[in-house]
């Protein structure tokens, strides 16, 4: 059965209306029903610089979307696009930060009312939503408000190593200062719950060290032995399948190989070098831990190629295949995230 899978268009001035439009036609997706909340003009144009042609249908907002979505199209819920009547591409402008914001919020609603069943975004600008005066730095802080999520879990796929982060947008010293032996047993319970959703039963993780070597039993660095591995041990005696912590420097390396079923990193860099080094088109964003799922690109708006057509869709195809393989489990799970 075909998911719904909705993409807002993201920051017009970047790629994400090029990498949208180039998706709706790909083969891997090509069973799914993608709507798209955005601007009609913008897409078109997008699909003309992509040199693609997907067949465009817009959507009665009046009617139920999931009734009307269809597989192969793209099912347009159109919004106002005449503040960004002739947008620069590559350029900072308030009002692309705006529709940008508009579309993720219309794409978050249509979730939370159950008429898509995930979200896949597109890349957006920091800096254009500040100055279109959006009181919030990313994705996932948009993603928290609108669905009334306290902390939000990011955990990153690609092909089969998974990777949740302790910590995320903080100074090297101000993550290390979050590696606490409570935060820790927070986040192993939450990300094993968060597994479970997704459909992996009894999921097996593994803590990644902080240190080189995780220490080497204090002689550079105390934080495994006082904070991580009392961690691990409470988490272990009250029934959650987890391990470490196993040195960073090959804990990825084996989960990749099906070691374990997810890796927790500490800090943003750690996890993040480690996945895209195994496949950097493909490493997949996942924001779960809320009442909807999310799925994102890992990469920015690309000011520097936006508008040449340069740009490689495979991300936004990833991102969109993977919400639908993750939605059903998703929707069938949804009332054991606090189990």
């Amino acid at each position: 059965m075909s998911s719904i899978i909705c993409v807002p268009m993201g920051d017009p001035a970047g790629v994400g209306p090029e990498i949208v439009a180039a998706t709706i036609g790909d083969p891997v997706v090509a069973g799914e029903s993608i709507v798209v909340v955005g601007g009609e003009g913008t897409l078109r144009h997008a699909a003309e610089i992509m040199k693609v042609a997907p067949e465009i249908r817009r959507l009665d907002p009046r009617g139920s979307i999931r009734a009307q979505a269809r597989p192969g199209l793209l099912n347009l819920v159109a919004v106002d696009e005449s503040a960004i009547s002739g947008f620069t591409f590559g350029k900072v402008q308030a009002a692309c930060g705006r529709i940008a914001y508009d579309c993720i919020a219309k794409a978050v609603a249509l979730a939370m009312a159950g008429e898509v069943d995930a979200v896949a975004t597109t890349p957006i600008n920091k800096e254009a939503l500040k100055a279109a005066q959006v009181p919030f730095i990313g994705h996932t802080e948009i993603f928290a408000s609108l669905t009334k999520t306290a902390d939000p879990l990011t955990m990153f796929q690609v092909h089969d190593l998974r990777v949740f982060f302790l910590t995320r947008h903080l100074s090297l010293i101000d993550a290390c200062r979050k590696v606490t032996k409570a935060r820790l047993v927070d986040y192993i319970r939450r990300s094993t719950l968060a597994l479970r959703q997704l459909g992996i039963d009894n999921a097996s993780l593994a803590v990644a060290g902080l240190n080189p070597h995780c220490g080497e039993h204090g002689l550079f660095g105390d934080e495994e032995g006082r904070e991580i591995v009392p961690a691990v041990a409470e988490a272990q005696a009250a029934g959650f399948n987890v391990v470490g912590p196993k040195p960073a420097d090959s804990v990825f390396h084996f989960a990749a190989e099906g070691a374990w079923d997810a890796v927790l990193s500490l800090y943003h860099d750690q996890g993040h070098i480690a996945t895209k080094m195994v496949d950097f088109h493909r490493t997949i964003s996942l924001t779960l831990g809320m009442p909807i799922l999310r799925t994102s690109v890992d990469h920015g708006t690309a000011f520097d190629i936006a508008g040449t057509g340069r740009v490689n869709p495979v991300s936004m195809v990833e991102a969109v295949r993977l919400a639908a393989l993750y939605a059903g489990n998703f929707r069938r799970n949804a009332d054991r995230a606090g189990d």
